[in-house]
């Protein structure tokens, strides 16, 4: 099948992507909301890869949201292409196409939670 890679790989790396929108901004936040900072002070020893992410959030947006952009477009081209004759290879083609569904759906509802946080938060809750 010719667009396989596209309705895997592509939404794949989006939700990786906007999953670390999530680790940058909304982990913290909400940790910090519920008064678990020193877990959140632990996490941070534990994997200091969370305060790079906090400090070029914008960045990470920015390419995040592009790659989101660029996911739901090749989505949006492949939606109603055919499946193949073959049953097998029909029943492969509607579950991959399902399973790019609820990737892309995570990833759209990942990054808008990302967004919340790293921005909208604090000037709605300060």
């Amino acid at each position: 099948m010719k667009g396989d890679w596209r309705d895997s790989v592509v939404p794949t790396l989006a939700l990786f992507g906007s999953a670390s929108t999530l680790l940058c901004c909304a982990l913290p936040a909400l940790l910090i909301s519920i008064g678990a900072g020193a877990v959140m002070a632990g996490l941070t020893s534990a994997i200091p890869g969370i305060i790079w992410l906090s400090t070029h959030k914008d960045i990470l947006f920015l390419l995040s949201g592009l790659m989101m952009v660029a996911s739901t477009g090749l989505w949006w081209q492949q939606r109603n292409a055919p499946c193949p004759v073959d049953p097998i290879k029909a029943a492969a083609c509607t579950r991959l196409r399902q399973i790019n569904k609820w990737l892309l759906s995570s990833a759209w509802l990942a990054y808008i939670c990302g967004i919340f946080f790293a921005y909208l938060w604090a000037r709605l809750f300060y």
